[in-house]
């Protein structure tokens, strides 16, 4: 990875995290509006801030995703009520309302919702179109309705698409108030893993804690293996194919198998090193004429989840055709759920030798 990422790579969520640099003193003011609330504030409602749905309204990649997946699929939508879970700035209602939708419900906890009923009445849209602050294990929806035919949501996270997502919430929502027959946008989601090569990047993350002007501080090392990184991997560095870890059907899936524990192979496709393993995403819209898949793989558009790194304690020379096996298990941290504990079990016995280790990761 470029040196010059190092300034964006963070461990901060796409959902629902406050951040990191904030240290909070107290509660936001209940009657402080966007305009005068403070970094405290924003440390409670990160949600409230323009600049966060500004970087996810200009990821590109991501929106026109969910646009193409509506806009294009208006028979879907044509005179149904649609449920638009963690609605932010509206941009997935508007979306719903143009496709046809006869009403559509936004439903967010932050004061963000204030702008969006603006949004919503300044495009003529509030006709259709309802807004409401709350959570959703809380809300009554408007007007009566008890159930909807579609729940739309752009819940993911970093880390799989896991880390303080909002995907527990969507499955309470559909548990709740989703029609038999109805539809969710996007219905699944794949977590793959694949092998990197990143002898420099790892050097100056990791390496860089074992010499510091002359002292060591290789305890401040052990730390910072335990920290997945959240940074943009370069599809030159890939070193094996990508091996899929686990299908959500969202349809099905409970909140309880969100902890999950998968195998992987990873068949190396050229002679090289292996300093780590990376994880991604994709969300799938199946219901579509044409599915529809949203990606965040390093070998296609960069999206603003990047991929999730996880650095081995080996440097593993590998050669092409050679596997390494293994299993990853993810879980909510039992003191804070909105960490993510994550093992991996690695092996490999090729011509540089055996190797076995079992490695533990906390997403913070």
């Amino acid at each position: 990875m470029a040196a010059a990422a190092a300034a964006t790579t963070t461990a901060a969520p796409a959902a629902e995290k406050a951040p990191a640099a904030v240290v909070s003193s107290g509660k936001p003011k209940a009657d402080s509006s966007a305009a005068e609330m403070t970094s405290a504030d924003y440390y409670f409602d990160s949600y409230s801030h323009f600049g966060i749905h500004e970087e996810m309204l200009k990821d590109t990649h991501r929106t026109k995703t969910y646009m193409n997946s509506i806009i294009r699929n208006k028979h879907l939508f044509e005179g149904k009520v649609v449920l638009d879970v963690g609605c932010g700035t509206g941009i997935l209602s508007l979306f719903a309302a143009k496709a046809g939708a006869a009403k559509v419900i936004g439903i967010d906890s932050s004061r963000i919702t204030d702008q969006a009923k603006e949004i919503v009445a300044l495009n003529g849209q509030d006709h259709i179109v309802t807004i409401v602050r709350g959570k959703v294990e809380e809300v009554t929806l408007p007007d009566g309705i008890e159930k909807v035919d579609i729940i739309v949501s752009e819940w993911m996270g970093y880390c799989g698409g896991l880390y303080e997502s909002m995907l527990p919430t969507v499955l309470y929502a559909r548990d709740k108030w989703l029609a038999a027959d109805g539809h969710l946008f996007p219905d699944r989601c794949v977590i793959f893993m694949s092998a990197i090569e990143d002898a420099e990047y790892k050097d100056e993350k990791i390496g860089f804690w074992d010499n510091v002007y002359g002292f060591d501080m290789s305890p401040i090392r052990k730390l910072a293996m335990l920290e997945p990184l959240v940074d943009v991997v370069d599809p030159e560095q890939l070193v094996s194919r990508e091996a899929e870890l686990i299908d959500f059907d969202l349809h099905k899936v409970s909140k309880g198998d969100l902890d999950f524990s998968a195998d992987f192979e990873l068949k190396f496709e050229r002679n090289d090193h292996c300093h780590a393993l990376v994880m991604h995403f994709d969300t799938i819209f199946s219901a579509c004429h044409k599915p529809l898949t949203l990606t965040t793989s390093p070998r296609t558009q960069t999206t603003h989840w990047k991929q999730t790194v996880f650095y081995l304690e080996d440097e593993i020379r590998v050669f092409a055709g050679e596997v390494m096996t293994g299993s990853l298990s993810l879980k909510a941290n039992a003191e804070n759920p909105r960490d993510l504990d994550v093992t991996i079990h690695y092996k490999m016995d090729g011509r540089s030798g055996k190797f076995d280790r079992v490695q533990h990761f906390r997403m913070r």
